[in-house]
C-alpha cells in the first residue's frame, strides 16, 4: 500500500512542472506543520510512558554500601570504631497488586489515544491544506471576473460617453455607467484583499509562500455522486478518529473505577536481601575484655510481605465514587460525539449533492446570462433596451461565473470533508483531486 502511495505521490508531482500542485503543497506542510510534528512527540511520549508503567510489575534490585568513623565521647574517650556497610543487595518481585495492572492497562490505551490523536491531526492537515489551497484559487478566480467584469463596463462607461457627447443619450446613462464602474472597483478592492488572506491562510498550514500554483483544468473536472448514505455512515462508527478516542476514554473510565476498587484488595511481593557489614574497633580506652580489631558479619533473607488494607477513613470508596461519575460522563460524551458525527456525515453528504446540482445549474446560468447579454446589447444598440438594462446583464454574466466556480470549489472542499467526517482521508484522495489540476495561475495579482 506504501508503495502504490509513493507512486501515485511521484506522479503526481511530476505533473506540475511550472507551478506548486496540491500534492507539493501538501507534502511541504507535512514536513513543517508544528502540529503534526507536536503531536507525533506527544504520541512517542506517551508509547514511552509503557515502559515507565511496566516498570511496577518487574524485579526491583538495589545496591546500597555505607562506611563511616566513631570517636568516643566522656567515658568512652578515646574509643574509635570504623564500621560500615560493605555492600547490601536487596531484591522485590511484585506477586500480586492488582493496581498496577491496571495502571499498565490505561497507560496502553493512553497511549493509543495519543496513536489516533497523531492520525486525526494527520487527516487534519489533509484537510485543511486542502481547504486553503482551493481558497487560494477560488479567490483568484473571483478576482479574475471582477477584473473581465471592470473591463466590460469600463468598455460599456467609455462607449456611453462617446454617444453623449454626440447627443445619442443622456447624461443619466453617462452617471450610471459610471456608477457600476465605481462598483466595480470597491468589489476589486474587496476581493484583492481576500486574495491575500487566503495566500496567508496557506502559509500559515505550508509554511511557505507560492508565487504560483497549478490551477483546476474545466476540460477534466468532473463531479461523482457520493455512496450511500447509510454505507457512510456505517463506516463512521468504525473509522471516525473522534468516536474511537472517545470509546477509548470510556474504556479508561471503565477501567479507572477497578484499578480505584483495587485498594481493598491485598498486595503481596517476594523480597529477598543479602548484606555484610565490618566493624573495625580500636584506641586507647577500649574495656579490657571488650573485641578489639575487625569483625565482621551479614545475613541473608528471603521472605513473602502482604499487605492488607482494613480501613483508610473512606478515601477508597470517594476514588470509587469519583471513577464511576467519570464513566458516566464519558459515556454521555462519547454519544454526544456519535450524534456530532451523524451530523457532520449527513451535513457534507448533502452539501455534496448540493454542490453537483448547483454546478449544473450554473452552468446553464452563464449559458442564459450569455445570451441574454448579447440580446441587451443588441436592443441598446436599436433603442429598445437601455444602459442600465446592459450594466445589469454583465453584472449578471460574471455573477453567474463566480457562482459557478464557488460551486466547483465548494464540491472539491466537500468531497474531503465528507471522508473526514467518516474518518477515511487519506493522500490517496488528494492524488484524486491533484488530477484536476493543470496549467499555472499566478497568486501575484494587482489592481489594474
Amino acid at each position: 500500500m506504501k508503495k502504490t502511495l509513493t507512486f501515485l505521490i511521484g506522479l503526481a508531482l511530476s505533473q506540475s512542472v511550472f507551478a506548486e500542485n496540491l500534492i507539493q503543497v501538501y507534502e511541504q506542510a507535512k514536513e513543517t506543520n508544528p502540529d503534526l510534528r507536536s503531536s507525533l512527540a506527544e504520541k512517542n511520549k506517551a508509547y514511552a510512558a509503557i515502559s515507565g508503567s511496566r516498570a511496577s510489575l518487574l524485579p526491583q534490585v538495589g545496591l546500597n554500601a555505607s562506611y563511616g568513623v566513631t570517636h568516643g565521647r566522656r567515658d568512652t574517650s578515646g574509643v574509635k570504631s570504623k564500621s560500615g556497610n560493605l555492600y547490601q543487595v536487596a531484591v522485590s518481585q511484585s506477586i500480586f497488586n492488582f493496581s498496577n495492572w491496571k495502571a499498565l492497562d490505561i497507560t496502553k490505551k493512553q497511549a493509543s489515544i495519543a496513536d489516533i490523536a497523531y492520525q486525526y491531526q494527520g487527516q487534519t492537515l489533509i484537510l485543511n491544506t486542502s481547504v486553503a489551497y482551493f481558497n487560494v484559487l477560488k479567490t483568484l478566480d473571483a478576482l479574475s471576473f471582477i477584473d473581465a467584469q471592470k473591463k466590460a463596463i469600463g468598455r460599456q462607461l467609455e462607449q456611453t460617453r462617446q454617444q453623449h457627447q454626440v447627443g445619442l443619450v443622456a447624461i443619466t446613462d453617462v452617471q450610471n455607467a459610471q456608477a457600476n464602474y465605481d462598483l466595480t472597483v470597491a468589489q476589486q478592492v474587496n476581493a484583492l484583499n481576500d486574495l491575500n488572506n487566503a495566500i496567508e491562510a496557506l502559509r500559515q498550514v505550508s509554511g511557505r509562500f507560492y508565487s504560483s500554483l497549478a490551477s483546476v483544468n474545466t476540460n477534466t473536472f468532473k463531479t461523482e455522486s457520493p455512496a450511500q448514505i447509510s454505507t457512510l455512515l456505517k463506516q463512521s462508527k468504525t473509522a471516525n478518529l473522534n468516536l474511537l478516542t472517545m470509546r477509548l476514554n470510556q474504556d479508561i473510565a471503565r477501567e479507572q473505577i477497578k484499578l480505584s476498587q483495587a485498594g481493598h484488595l491485598p498486595t503481596a511481593s517476594l523480597d529477598a536481601s543479602t548484606n555484610l557489614n565490618k566493624t573495625d574497633r580500636y584506641g586507647n580506652n577500649i574495656t579490657p575484655g571488650a573485641h578489639r580489631g575487625k569483625s565482621y558479619s551479614g545475613n541473608n533473607y528471603v521472605g513473602v510481605s502482604v499487605n492488607l488494607p482494613i480501613f483508610s477513613g473512606g478515601a477508597t470508596m470517594s476514588k470509587v465514587e469519583q471513577a464511576q461519575q467519570e464513566y458516566v460522563s464519558f459515556s454521555e460524551k462519547l454519544e454526544s460525539t456519535n450524534r456530532g458525527v451523524i451530523n457532520q456525515v449527513r451535513s457534507s453528504y448533502n452539501n455534496i449533492s448540493s454542490s453537483i446540482s448547483a454546478i449544473k445549474a450554473y452552468q446553464q446560468a452563464v449559458v442564459s446570462a450569455q445570451s441574454s447579454l448579447e440580446a441587451t446589447n443588441s436592443g441598446y444598440q436599436v433603442g429598445t433596451r437601455t444602459i442600465v438594462d446592459v450594466l445589469n446583464a454583465t453584472t449578471q454574466l460574471y455573477s453567474s461565473k463566480r457562482n459557478l466556480s464557488d460551486a466547483k470549489y465548494n464540491y472539491l472542499t466537500s468531497l474531503l470533508q465528507l471522508k473526514y467526517a467518516v474518518g477515511t482521508l487519506t493522500a490517496n484522495d488528494l492524488v484524486y483531486l491533484n488530477n484536476m489540476l493543470d496549467k499555472e495561475v499566478s497568486t501575484l495579482a494587482t489592481i489594474k
